[in-house]
């Protein structure tokens, strides 16, 4: 959605892009809330235990994916950035849709990453 404003001083142009930093600064507080721990407040895991979430290839190659593991939790072994991970990691379940959107959209925009918006349209069809 595009919002037109006329103004004393001209047209100003508005568009989803405030929503997504909303969504960006709600995630940063569940993030802190219940990811920090395991993944570190810059993101980046703990060596050969927890992935990093910063600059990850393995977060930004698939949204739906990315969805499905804080939905349904994730076991057995995955690479991200080279590197070789196998700790099980819990479904979130105590989220909610809103919740996981905006945590997504915080970790796949902060330390250098830049990911599309993922929606609460998604998210709901990721619980399916």
């Amino acid at each position: 959605m595009v919002v037109i404003l006329l103004t004393a001083t001209g047209w100003l142009v508005f568009s989803q892009t405030n929503s997504l930093a909303q969504s960006i600064q709600r995630g940063q507080e569940v993030f802190n809330a219940t990811c920090k721990n395991c993944h570190q407040q810059n993101g980046q895991g703990l060596p050969n235990i927890y992935p990093p979430l910063a600059q990850s290839d393995f977060l930004a190659k698939d949204a739906k994916r990315a969805i499905g593991i804080v939905v349904h939790g994730l076991n057995g072994e995955i690479t991200v950035n080279g590197k070789k991970y196998n700790l099980d990691m819990p479904p979130q379940t105590q989220l909610t849709d809103q919740q996981i959107t905006d945590v997504l959209n915080f970790v796949r925009n902060s330390w250098g990453s830049k990911g599309k918006a993922i929606s609460i349209t998604q998210v709901k069809a990721g619980r399916k």
